[in-house]
């Protein structure tokens, strides 16, 4: 069984980081904040000091942390993975960041004689946890086959969409579907409600129907009861989505709702819901019915 190292243990992270130890891998762990490896500790993981000191330890590295210059700086930083690796080791990146960029990360590794995946993955908290996400991934046939075992634990949809930074560009794709369903989900369900329905009713009503979706049975309570605990941090959502509409640019797309999706977020973060789950995304529709 190879060692494994896993960098970032956010919401996300952690949860990914706790199923790779219960399947028996012997994992060792590096955060910014070391305090947040703690219960993966006290589970059986060994705390690496520097990312150097994890990435000579292992065989596979799992990155799973916010954003493009993150990742850049967690490989090639002073004292970065990139510092501390031999040969054939693979590197695992299970961010979303910027495909452009994550081909870019590739070459830089292969220079070095080390391969990389790219695996961003969805399904939110819940996902994490269980062991369900859906994970996208771009990569070479043999880089992709070995990552494979490390994958399943961490999620059940795993599909190979091609090479490197497809993985990438797949999830740009999957945030900016997400855009139409989370607001056709809350202007309905608003609509309900103004419409002096109830809004479980019509729920209840709906999930047997081609409105059916997994944000209509997993998020409709958070939109009717006007809370939003965390499951998909909204910021995030942002940085993804524009990443999404910086591809879109590239590749001449037009992508009018989830333009829409990213001025209606921007004026939510500005206001303080940031850190709200995606569904928050119906304050605004809220605040314009005013409800």
């Amino acid at each position: 069984m190879e060692r494994i190292g896993f960098v970032g243990l956010g919401t996300m992270g952690a949860a990914m980081a706790a199923n790779l130890i219960r399947a028996g891998y012997p994992l060792h762990v590096w955060n910014r904040t070391p305090e947040k490896a703690r219960p993966l500790v006290e589970m059986g993981a060994s705390p690496a000091p520097t990312l150097r000191d994890l990435a000579s330890a292992v065989d596979i590295v799992v990155l799973c942390v916010s954003d493009t210059p993150d990742v850049e700086a967690l490989l090639f930083g002073p004292d970065g993975i990139a510092q501390g690796t031999r040969p054939g080791m693979l590197v695992i990146d299970c961010s979303t960041i910027s495909p452009s960029a994550t081909r870019q990360f590739a070459q830089r590794l292969r220079e070095l004689g080390l391969a990389f995946v790219d695996a961003p993955v969805s399904g939110g908290s819940e996902g994490a946890s269980r062991g369900t996400l859906t994970i996208m991934v771009g990569g070479e046939a043999e880089d992709v086959e070995r990552a494979h075992a490390v994958l399943e634990v961490l999620g059940q949809a795993i599909e190979h969409m091609g090479p490197v930074g497809s993985g990438q560009a797949t999830k740009a794709v999957n945030q900016v579907i997400l855009c139409g369903a989370y607001l056709g989900v809350a202007e309905g369900l608003l609509l309900a409600i103004k419409a002096g329905l109830d809004p479980e009713a019509v729920v209840a009503s709906l999930s047997g129907g081609a409105a059916q979706s997994w944000i209509l049975t997993n998020r409709s309570g958070r939109i009717i009861e006007d809370r939003y605990p965390l499951g998909f941090k909204m910021a995030l959502h942002r940085k993804d989505l524009a990443i999404a509409l910086d591809l879109a640019r590239e590749v001449g797309v037009s992508l009018p709702v989830a333009g829409l999706t990213a001025e209606l977020e921007n004026g939510l973060i500005a206001a303080g819901h940031g850190d709200d789950d995606m569904s928050a995304l119906a304050r605004s529709i809220r605040h314009l019915s005013g409800i």
